[in-house]
């Protein structure tokens, strides 16, 4: 019997995997999804033994994006709520202290690509389209538009939201937009390489590492400095910190205790 979830959550290793579980509709990120997504979120990250958050969508795509049926004659007010809880699921990605990884195939459109460029990590299929097509429509990509352009180089992402047409894999890595592609049968055990890359490391320290880079990214690079000096130092006073100093100069292999 197929699972009415929104959301699949398994766990495998250190990771939690969260499957969009709408095939059938092209896991569109409707309402109930993103809510699903924002609570699957939060109930990985509360779980000592994930240390990495992977997001795939079941089926024959990763995500077309929001469900347009849901917009269609509602008042403003609806309207903004779709609006506010994709900006809170947006928001939930980054704030989780796992990294997240977009595990990405045949089609991230809209939305969806829009939840690829926040993830911290994406790996995609090779094959796999990339696009933000709403101007096509009269409804154009401006939520979207917040995490493309952060993601990839301004006239890159004019060049997407302007015309709505996909890129493939191998652009999206040259743009920045995915860390790299792999052939489709690849794919699950690339992003299982990455998880157990990730794991290996301290989770207070990637924690750390995670939280830093999304509050400095975005400031002068005086106050960066400012905040990342004082970061560091208090980083390096936690237990995980001196532990990995001591077995480096040691050569010897750490024990982290997440402290």
């Amino acid at each position: 019997m197929t699972d009415p979830s929104p959301v699949l959550i398994e766990r495998r290793d250190a990771a939690a995997i969260l499957t969009l579980n709408r095939p059938e509709q092209r896991n569109p990120l409707s309402v109930e999804m993103m809510l699903a997504v924002t609570e699957s979120l939060q109930s990985a990250s509360a779980d000592p033994g994930v240390r990495v958050i992977v997001i795939r969508g079941a089926g024959k795509l990763f995500s077309a994006g929001h469900n347009l049926r849901e917009m269609v004659n509602r008042e403003l007010d609806d309207q903004r709520e779709i609006f506010d809880v994709c900006t809170r699921m947006m928001q939930a990605v980054q704030a989780v202290p796992q990294p997240v990884i977009a595990q990405v195939h045949g089609v991230a459109a809209a939305a969806g690509c829009q939840l690829v460029a926040t993830c911290d990590l994406a790996i995609a299929a090779e094959g796999t389209k990339f696009f933000t097509p709403g101007v096509r429509i009269g409804l154009f990509c401006s939520t979207p538009m917040v995490a493309l352009s952060r993601a990839v180089s301004r006239k890159r992402a004019m060049e997407m939201l302007l015309t709505g047409e996909p890129i493939d894999a191998a652009t999206a890595v040259d743009w920045g937009l995915i860390n790299r592609a792999v052939p489709a049968e690849r794919l699950e055990d690339e992003v299982m390489d990455l998880v157990a890359r990730l794991a290996a490391s301290s989770p207070l320290t990637v924690a750390i590492g995670k939280r830093a880079f999304y509050e400095q990214i975005d400031l002068s690079q005086e106050l960066a400095y400012e905040r990342m000096a004082e970061t560091m130092a208090t980083n390096a006073m936690a237990c995980d910190a001196q532990e990995g100093i001591d077995a480096f100069l040691s050569k010897r292999e750490p024990t982290w205790t997440g402290t």
